[in-house]
Protein backbone atom coordinates (compact mmCIF):
# COMPACT_ATOMS: atom_id res chain seq x y z
CA UNK A 1 0.00 0.00 0.00
CA UNK A 2 3.30 2.71 -0.18
CA UNK A 3 2.95 5.21 -2.79
CA UNK A 4 5.58 7.75 -3.41
CA UNK A 5 3.91 11.75 -3.33
CA UNK A 6 2.37 12.51 -6.64
CA UNK A 7 4.17 15.29 -7.92
CA UNK A 8 7.66 14.34 -6.71
CA UNK A 9 6.90 10.90 -8.07
CA UNK A 10 6.32 12.30 -11.38
CA UNK A 11 9.59 13.82 -11.70
CA UNK A 12 12.84 11.70 -12.93
CA UNK A 13 14.39 11.30 -9.99
CA UNK A 14 14.13 8.88 -6.95
CA UNK A 15 12.71 11.19 -3.89
CA UNK A 16 12.22 8.99 -0.94
CA UNK A 17 9.15 10.85 0.47
CA UNK A 18 6.92 9.49 2.21
CA UNK A 19 -4.43 18.22 7.99
CA UNK A 20 -5.39 21.75 8.24
CA UNK A 21 -5.96 25.02 6.49
CA UNK A 22 -2.52 26.72 5.82
CA UNK A 23 -2.99 30.41 6.23
CA UNK A 24 -2.70 32.94 3.86
CA UNK A 25 -0.18 34.89 3.44
CA UNK A 26 1.01 37.79 0.49
CA UNK A 27 4.55 36.98 -0.50
CA UNK A 28 4.08 39.69 -3.55
CA UNK A 29 7.05 41.92 -2.00
CA UNK A 30 9.36 38.53 -2.05
CA UNK A 31 12.71 38.99 -3.30
CA UNK A 32 14.47 36.69 -5.64
CA UNK A 33 17.11 34.73 -2.96
CA UNK A 34 20.59 33.27 -4.47
CA UNK A 35 19.17 31.33 -6.71
CA UNK A 36 17.99 34.85 -8.54
CA UNK A 37 14.26 32.74 -8.93
CA UNK A 38 11.56 34.95 -7.66
CA UNK A 39 8.55 33.57 -6.32
CA UNK A 40 4.80 35.81 -5.75
CA UNK A 41 1.28 34.75 -5.22
CA UNK A 42 -0.23 33.72 -1.58
CA UNK A 43 0.27 30.40 0.05
CA UNK A 44 -2.11 27.60 -0.54
CA UNK A 45 -2.31 29.55 -4.41
CA UNK A 46 -0.66 28.57 -7.15
CA UNK A 47 2.76 30.48 -7.11
CA UNK A 48 4.13 32.31 -9.88
CA UNK A 49 7.82 32.05 -10.86
CA UNK A 50 10.21 34.07 -12.25
CA UNK A 51 13.68 33.03 -13.84
CA UNK A 52 16.35 35.27 -14.03
CA UNK A 53 17.69 35.52 -17.65
CA UNK A 54 20.60 32.78 -18.86
CA UNK A 55 21.47 30.02 -18.33
CA UNK A 56 20.26 27.92 -15.29
CA UNK A 57 22.07 27.61 -12.10
CA UNK A 58 23.59 24.38 -11.88
CA UNK A 59 24.21 24.32 -8.33
CA UNK A 60 21.23 23.21 -5.37
CA UNK A 61 19.68 25.69 -3.02
CA UNK A 62 16.59 26.65 -1.00
CA UNK A 63 15.15 29.33 0.68
CA UNK A 64 11.81 30.34 2.81
CA UNK A 65 9.71 32.24 0.60
CA UNK A 66 6.75 32.61 3.23
CA UNK A 67 7.57 32.28 7.30
CA UNK A 68 4.16 30.68 8.22
CA UNK A 69 3.09 29.92 11.55
CA UNK A 70 3.22 27.13 14.11
CA UNK A 71 5.36 23.97 15.03
CA UNK A 72 8.58 23.64 12.55
CA UNK A 73 8.92 20.32 10.55
CA UNK A 74 11.05 17.61 12.24
CA UNK A 75 12.88 15.49 10.75
CA UNK A 76 10.43 12.63 10.15
CA UNK A 77 7.48 14.38 10.24
CA UNK A 78 5.04 13.78 7.47
CA UNK A 79 3.68 17.16 5.61
CA UNK A 80 0.63 18.05 3.64
CA UNK A 81 1.87 19.87 0.76
CA UNK A 82 1.19 21.36 -2.59
CA UNK A 83 4.15 20.86 -4.62
CA UNK A 84 4.77 22.80 -7.71
CA UNK A 85 7.89 21.77 -10.40
CA UNK A 86 9.95 23.39 -12.82
CA UNK A 87 12.73 22.21 -15.08
CA UNK A 88 14.74 24.94 -15.22
CA UNK A 89 16.64 25.17 -18.44
CA UNK A 90 16.99 28.72 -18.83
CA UNK A 91 14.90 28.04 -22.07
CA UNK A 92 11.04 27.37 -21.72
CA UNK A 93 11.24 26.46 -17.98
CA UNK A 94 8.22 24.07 -18.14
CA UNK A 95 6.75 22.86 -15.20
CA UNK A 96 5.90 19.06 -15.09
CA UNK A 97 2.85 19.33 -12.79
CA UNK A 98 1.51 21.49 -10.19
CA UNK A 99 -0.83 19.96 -7.33
CA UNK A 100 -2.54 22.82 -7.72
CA UNK A 101 -3.72 21.86 -11.39
CA UNK A 102 -4.37 18.42 -10.00
CA UNK A 103 -6.99 20.06 -7.42
CA UNK A 104 -5.68 17.95 -4.19
CA UNK A 105 -2.31 17.94 -2.19
CA UNK A 106 0.11 15.23 -1.32
CA UNK A 107 2.00 13.89 1.47
CA UNK A 108 5.64 14.58 1.91
CA UNK A 109 8.37 13.20 4.62
CA UNK A 110 10.84 15.01 5.82
CA UNK A 111 13.92 13.01 5.70
CA UNK A 112 17.77 12.74 4.32
CA UNK A 113 16.59 10.50 1.89
CA UNK A 114 15.35 13.86 0.26
CA UNK A 115 17.63 15.69 -2.15
CA UNK A 116 19.60 18.03 0.40
CA UNK A 117 18.24 21.14 -0.86
CA UNK A 118 15.00 19.45 -0.97
CA UNK A 119 15.09 18.27 2.76
CA UNK A 120 16.66 22.03 3.84
CA UNK A 121 14.23 23.26 2.76
CA UNK A 122 11.07 21.15 4.48
CA UNK A 123 13.20 21.34 7.69
CA UNK A 124 12.13 23.77 9.72
CA UNK A 125 8.97 24.92 7.86
CA UNK A 126 5.97 26.02 9.02
CA UNK A 127 2.31 25.42 8.42
CA UNK A 128 1.36 28.80 5.97
CA UNK A 129 4.55 28.50 4.64
CA UNK A 130 6.14 28.47 1.43
CA UNK A 131 9.66 27.06 0.36
CA UNK A 132 11.55 26.93 -2.55
CA UNK A 133 14.24 24.49 -3.23
CA UNK A 134 16.70 24.21 -6.55
CA UNK A 135 17.89 20.82 -6.65
CA UNK A 136 20.56 20.24 -9.21
CA UNK A 137 23.42 18.00 -10.21
CA UNK A 138 25.40 18.41 -7.18
CA UNK A 139 22.48 16.86 -4.68
CA UNK A 140 22.00 13.78 -7.27
CA UNK A 141 23.95 10.26 -6.98
CA UNK A 142 25.54 9.48 -10.23
CA UNK A 143 22.29 6.44 -10.77
CA UNK A 144 20.02 9.22 -9.97
CA UNK A 145 21.68 11.23 -12.71
CA UNK A 146 21.78 8.80 -15.24
CA UNK A 147 18.61 7.72 -14.60
CA UNK A 148 17.12 11.24 -15.21
CA UNK A 149 19.04 11.50 -18.60
CA UNK A 150 16.89 8.10 -19.61
CA UNK A 151 13.58 9.90 -18.62
CA UNK A 152 14.73 13.15 -20.59
CA UNK A 153 15.95 15.44 -18.04
CA UNK A 154 19.85 16.49 -18.19
CA UNK A 155 21.39 17.54 -15.12
CA UNK A 156 23.82 18.67 -16.74
CA UNK A 157 22.39 21.75 -18.34
CA UNK A 158 19.27 21.41 -16.42
CA UNK A 159 17.68 22.14 -12.48
CA UNK A 160 14.59 21.28 -11.25
CA UNK A 161 12.70 23.96 -8.97
CA UNK A 162 10.48 22.92 -6.57
CA UNK A 163 8.06 25.73 -4.77
CA UNK A 164 6.56 23.06 -1.78
CA UNK A 165 3.15 25.15 -0.08
CA UNK A 166 2.71 23.50 3.64
CA UNK A 167 -0.45 22.78 5.00
CA UNK A 168 -0.28 20.77 7.86
CA UNK A 169 2.03 18.43 9.94
CA UNK A 170 0.99 15.39 10.33
CA UNK A 171 0.05 13.96 13.98
CA UNK A 172 1.61 10.92 14.36
CA UNK A 173 -1.16 8.94 16.18
CA UNK A 174 -4.84 9.31 16.99
CA UNK A 175 -5.28 11.50 19.50
CA UNK A 176 -8.31 11.28 22.26
CA UNK A 177 -10.06 9.16 24.94
CA UNK A 178 -10.67 5.72 23.44
CA UNK A 179 -13.66 3.70 23.61
CA UNK A 180 -13.73 -0.01 23.67
CA UNK A 181 -14.82 -1.20 19.70
CA UNK A 182 -16.84 -4.08 21.67
CA UNK A 183 -15.98 -6.79 19.02
CA UNK A 184 -15.97 -10.62 20.52
CA UNK A 185 -12.45 -12.17 20.07
CA UNK A 186 -10.47 -9.23 20.15
CA UNK A 187 -8.93 -7.03 22.23
CA UNK A 188 -7.30 -3.38 21.49
CA UNK A 189 -4.99 -1.73 24.17
CA UNK A 190 -4.71 2.12 23.72
CA UNK A 191 -1.81 3.23 25.29
CA UNK A 192 -2.13 7.08 23.94
CA UNK A 193 0.16 9.77 23.35
CA UNK A 194 1.81 9.08 20.00
CA UNK A 195 2.32 4.97 20.85
CA UNK A 196 1.35 2.00 18.86
CA UNK A 197 -1.82 0.86 19.76
CA UNK A 198 -1.87 -3.09 20.53
CA UNK A 199 -3.98 -5.58 18.54
CA UNK A 200 -4.66 -9.11 19.87
CA UNK A 201 -6.85 -11.49 17.52
CA UNK A 202 -6.51 -15.03 19.64
CA UNK A 203 -9.67 -15.99 20.05
CA UNK A 204 -11.65 -19.24 19.60
CA UNK A 205 -14.72 -17.16 18.75
CA UNK A 206 -16.19 -17.34 15.32
CA UNK A 207 -15.44 -14.19 13.20
CA UNK A 208 -17.91 -11.63 11.68
CA UNK A 209 -19.52 -12.58 8.58
CA UNK A 210 -19.74 -9.14 7.14
CA UNK A 211 -17.45 -6.23 7.24
CA UNK A 212 -17.35 -4.48 10.86
CA UNK A 213 -16.40 -0.83 11.84
CA UNK A 214 -15.48 0.42 14.59
CA UNK A 215 -14.74 3.74 15.66
CA UNK A 216 -11.84 3.78 19.02
CA UNK A 217 -11.18 7.55 18.72
CA UNK A 218 -12.86 10.01 16.54
CA UNK A 219 -10.94 12.63 14.73
CA UNK A 220 -12.08 15.44 14.27
CA UNK A 221 -10.79 15.91 10.59
CA UNK A 222 -12.65 16.27 7.33
CA UNK A 223 -14.64 13.09 6.63
CA UNK A 224 -12.70 10.81 3.93
CA UNK A 225 -13.71 10.22 0.60
CA UNK A 226 -13.39 7.66 -1.85
CA UNK A 227 -11.15 9.17 -4.64
CA UNK A 228 -8.52 10.23 -1.73
CA UNK A 229 -5.37 9.68 -0.87
CA UNK A 230 -5.13 8.49 2.58
CA UNK A 231 -1.49 8.17 5.56
CA UNK A 232 -2.49 5.80 8.12
CA UNK A 233 -0.66 3.91 10.52
CA UNK A 234 -2.34 0.47 10.92
CA UNK A 235 -1.34 -3.35 12.23
CA UNK A 236 -2.97 -6.45 10.47
CA UNK A 237 -3.77 -9.57 12.07
CA UNK A 238 -5.43 -12.79 11.09
CA UNK A 239 -8.71 -13.13 13.43
CA UNK A 240 -8.22 -16.15 15.47
CA UNK A 241 -4.28 -17.01 15.23
CA UNK A 242 -3.06 -13.62 16.58
CA UNK A 243 -0.62 -13.82 13.39
CA UNK A 244 0.67 -10.30 12.31
CA UNK A 245 1.04 -10.01 8.54
CA UNK A 246 1.91 -6.30 8.29
CA UNK A 247 2.53 -2.92 10.77
CA UNK A 248 3.28 0.49 9.56
CA UNK A 249 4.24 0.90 13.10
CA UNK A 250 6.85 -1.40 12.98
CA UNK A 251 8.19 -0.18 10.29
CA UNK A 252 8.48 3.34 11.90
CA UNK A 253 6.37 5.35 9.91
CA UNK A 254 2.83 5.88 8.41
CA UNK A 255 2.07 4.42 4.79
CA UNK A 256 0.27 6.56 1.86
CA UNK A 257 -2.32 4.73 -0.37
CA UNK A 258 -5.01 5.10 -3.11
CA UNK A 259 -8.22 4.71 -1.39
CA UNK A 260 -9.48 3.16 -4.07
CA UNK A 261 -7.09 0.43 -4.92
CA UNK A 262 -6.60 -1.41 -1.64
CA UNK A 263 -8.92 -4.47 -0.40
CA UNK A 264 -12.61 -3.44 -0.52
CA UNK A 265 -12.69 -3.92 2.96
CA UNK A 266 -10.48 -0.60 3.63
CA UNK A 267 -12.23 1.40 0.83
CA UNK A 268 -15.60 0.37 1.95
CA UNK A 269 -14.71 0.99 5.76
CA UNK A 270 -12.29 3.70 5.74
CA UNK A 271 -14.84 6.14 3.35
CA UNK A 272 -16.42 9.21 5.45
CA UNK A 273 -14.46 8.29 8.64
CA UNK A 274 -13.00 11.73 10.44
CA UNK A 275 -9.34 12.18 9.86
CA UNK A 276 -7.75 11.86 13.32
CA UNK A 277 -9.50 8.45 14.16
CA UNK A 278 -8.86 4.94 14.88
CA UNK A 279 -10.79 2.73 14.00
CA UNK A 280 -11.15 -1.25 14.19
CA UNK A 281 -11.74 -3.34 10.87
CA UNK A 282 -12.78 -6.81 10.86
CA UNK A 283 -12.48 -8.12 7.07
CA UNK A 284 -13.87 -11.86 5.60
CA UNK A 285 -12.30 -12.91 2.93
CA UNK A 286 -14.97 -11.94 -0.27
CA UNK A 287 -13.39 -8.35 0.96
CA UNK A 288 -10.14 -9.32 1.80
CA UNK A 289 -7.66 -11.23 -0.51
CA UNK A 290 -10.62 -13.61 -1.80
CA UNK A 291 -10.26 -16.99 -2.56
CA UNK A 292 -6.72 -16.73 -3.78
CA UNK A 293 -5.30 -15.32 -0.14
CA UNK A 294 -2.49 -13.35 0.23
CA UNK A 295 0.97 -16.26 0.10
CA UNK A 296 3.31 -13.69 0.77
CA UNK A 297 1.37 -12.51 4.05
CA UNK A 298 0.67 -15.72 4.79
CA UNK A 299 -3.23 -15.02 4.28
CA UNK A 300 -5.39 -18.24 3.04
CA UNK A 301 -8.38 -17.23 1.55
CA UNK A 302 -10.39 -18.46 4.79
CA UNK A 303 -8.95 -16.11 6.85
CA UNK A 304 -10.62 -13.39 8.41
CA UNK A 305 -8.68 -9.90 8.75
CA UNK A 306 -8.46 -7.51 11.95
CA UNK A 307 -6.90 -4.01 10.89
CA UNK A 308 -6.36 -1.13 13.75
CA UNK A 309 -5.78 1.73 11.62
CA UNK A 310 -4.61 5.64 12.45
CA UNK A 311 -6.29 7.87 9.79
CA UNK A 312 -3.60 10.62 9.73
CA UNK A 313 -4.40 12.52 6.86
CA UNK A 314 -6.28 12.65 3.45
CA UNK A 315 -5.46 14.42 0.54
Amino acid sequence: MRRRTAVLAALPLIFAAACGTAQKSDSSASPAGASGIKVTGQANQKPSVTFPSGKPRLTSSSETIIEGQGEPAKDGDVLTAKVTVYNWDGKDNKSPGSDYDQGRSEFVTVNQQLPKALYNALAGAKPGGRVLAVVAKDNLTADQLANAKQQGTDFENTSQVLVVDVVAAAPKAAQGTATDPGVEGVKLVNPGDDKAPTLTTKTSAKPPKGLVVKTVIEGKGPKVTADQMVLAHYTGKIWGTDKQFDSSWERGEPTTFALSQVVKGWSQGLTGVPVGSRVLLTIPPDLGYGKEGNAQGGIKGTDTLVFVVDVLGAA
